[in-house]
């Protein structure tokens, strides 16, 4: 769409405290430094925009205790952080992609509050903060996105390229965009607009009631960008393009196809024409009907009705997805939200000793601990004055430190991830399905030898299943625990999926990161007892897929059989694992497959 580009970085001059800001997703380039020279003309003048670094500390983000002030002065002397300095302005997030989650979420609270809550370094304030944020994007594939807890809270999500730089489309001056800050307060909408925005969201797709408010928000920009003081449809239009198109995660239904014209005109049978009551005559007939149609309101009228304007608004909706969406869509698999991934290595853990520093906390260098020596000094300066009135002046040292102002260094590490392969060694398929499980564990153990990850294989027969290769790094000891394995017999599907979740149970004990892998058609035959039989044994499958659900063990079923079943998709979704089907996998493919679930590039 031309001009969109410049109309996002209108409405968000206009509103940008309550749209939230702009996922600007471009790589380092002359457009994306035209569309930010661009959106600091339109502001108001003098208003701060401040450029936050990737990996900007604590202290420069939200402030803190000014050390050498406090030490000079003898009494605590805040620092102003980049939030605190920005407020009722804008702040460019560079590398947004690679944001952690933790500063993220401190972005977040400061967009729904409105404040920054400084409680650190024996300070306690509440900071007045309401910012715009501009995160961009700089990801080079669908993996690289911003974390979904930030652009959640942000109102736009653009793709740049070099036409829309180029595009002149809609331009504002920075006096019409500062006439329609003034008139916004004033800019009112209807309910039938907030109806429209609600069952596009409703029909693309979006569970969350964030981008509802959001194009609701923009909706009131637009229409005090063009002088009105109520929304109109083409603004309500606007803002669904821009909002909730970026956002689809579905395409709507598509309503049931007309009739044919041959059924339309076939004949009907005549009908007797509905006669007057005994006790009324024709002529009060014809009376009654005049003054019925006289007593009628006229509904040939310019403005569309509720019904219809949902239907203008998801029609310019639906046509202003992007096309690479459009075709994810089609194909059913469309990202249902960017839950950012720690890549191949575990979840992060805790350590005392090992790992990144992730700050300081309060306590006494024991066991090897590193004491932070900036964190204590912290922590003594705002005393110093006091503790020198209990000392002469000729033996007291420059600073005095006590006990409890020690802070230790804390530390975090990423675990190791334990592949566990669930593979269904049942029935007359079970050597092709060996086969790929093989192939699958020898690729992965080679990158294992970089990587410090560990594959394990389960399978399951007969009755019972049976911890087939323990965790291991070792390609020969998996070799020949696989070569022995035979086939045939039952699918003690249930027993399958209880062994899998103790293992990965025992596997989160050693402090490592589990990813199950299941290798079956999702049909069980033999219940938890051994007792064979469909219906008991599917009902126990599923039930201990619920319990596998409940213990957050990521997971992935492919489906072996020569066709999708849905015995296999209703297991998936009941355990919450991704589903693939490869009738045909082979080695390769899986690996990928696995690859892929776990973030590895």
């Amino acid at each position: 769409m031309q001009g969109d580009a410049a109309t996002i970085a209108a409405l968000f001059a206009v509103d940008p405290a309550g749209l939230g800001g702009v996922v600007l997703r471009a790589p380092a380039c002359s457009a994306r430094e035209d569309w930010l020279a661009l959106l600091r003309a339109l502001l108001p003048p003098k208003t701060p925009v401040r450029r936050v670094p990737l990996n900007t500390g604590d202290t420069a983000l939200l402030g803190g205790l000014d050390l050498g002030a406090t030490l000079q002065a003898g009494r605590p002397v805040a620092l102003q952080g980049l939030l605190a300095q920005a407020d009722g302005g804008v702040l460019l997030l560079a590398m947004a992609e690679r944001m952690s989650a933790n500063t993220a979420a401190r972005f977040g609270t400061v967009l729904d509050t409105g404040a920054l809550s400084l409680q650190r370094d024996g300070l306690d304030r509440r900071i007045p903060t309401r910012v715009g944020l501009v995160a961009l994007d700089e990801g080079a594939s669908d993996d690289e996105q911003v974390p979904a807890s930030l652009s959640e809270r942000l109102a736009f999500r653009w793709v740049l390229d070099r036409q829309d730089a180029e595009d002149e489309g809609l331009q504002w001056s920075a006096e019409e965009v500062q006439a329609a800050r003034l008139r916004l307060a004033k800019v009112q909408i209807t309910d039938e607009s907030n109806e429209a925005l609600c069952a596009a969201a409703m029909a693309l797709g979006i569970d969350s009631a964030r981008p509802c408010l959001f194009a609701a928000r923009a909706a009131r920009a637009a229409a005090a960008l063009a002088g009105c003081d109520t929304v109109q449809e083409e603004h309500v239009a606007v803002a669904a393009r821009l909002v909730l198109a970026p956002r689809a995660t579905r395409l709507p239904d598509t309503p049931p196809e007309q009739t044919n014209d041959a059924d339309q005109e076939q004949p009907q049978e005549p009908q007797a024409p509905e006669q007057p009551p005994p006790d009324q005559s024709p002529a009060q007939d014809a009376s009654d009907s005049a003054k019925s149609t006289e007593d009628t309101p006229d509904l040939d009228t310019d403005a569309p009705g509720p019904q219809e304007l949902a239907e203008l608004v998801l029609a310019a909706t639906q046509a202003a997805i992007p096309p690479g969406l459009l075709e994810r869509l089609k194909s059913g698999a469309a990202q249902r939200g960017n839950s950012s991934s720690a890549g191949s290595a575990g979840a992060q853990q805790k350590h005392a000793l090992r790992g990144r520093p992730v700050g300081a906390r309060k306590g006494e260098p024991r066991a090897g601990q590193r004491i932070n020596v900036l964190e204590t000094l912290r922590a003594a300066a705002p005393w110093q004055q006091l503790r020198k009135r209990s000392v002469s002046a000729a033996t007291a040292p420059r600073i005095i430190v006590h006990k409890e102002d020690f802070h230790v260094t804390r530390f975090r590490q990423l675990g190791q991830t334990t592949t566990v392969f669930v593979v269904d060694a049942s029935g007359s398929a079970a050597l092709n399905r060996l086969a790929e499980a093989k192939g699958a564990v020898e690729l992965l153990l080679a990158d294992c030898y970089v990587r410090r990850d560990s594959v394990a294989v389960l399978a399951f027969r007969g009755s019972s299943a049976e911890i087939l290769l323990p965790p291991t790094r070792s390609l020969a000891r998996a070799k020949r625990s696989l070569a022995g394995l035979p086939g045939g017999g039952g699918t003690p599907l249930a027993a399958a999926i209880d062994a899998a979740a103790g293992l990965a149970a025992q596997i989160r004990r050693k402090g490592e990161t589990p990813l199950v892998v299941f290798l079956t058609d999702g049909k069980a035959n033999i219940s938890r007892d051994g007792r064979p039989g469909r219906g008991p044994a599917g009902a126990d499958a599923l039930a201990a897929a619920v319990k596998l659900r409940l213990d957050g063990v990521s997971a992935l079923l492919v489906d072996t059989s020569p066709q999708p079943q849905e015995s296999a998709q209703a297991l998936a979704s009941t355990m919450g694992a991704h589903y693939l089907a490869l009738p045909y996998a082979g080695a390769q493919v899986l690996n990928q497959a696995v690859r892929a679930l776990a973030g590895r590039p």
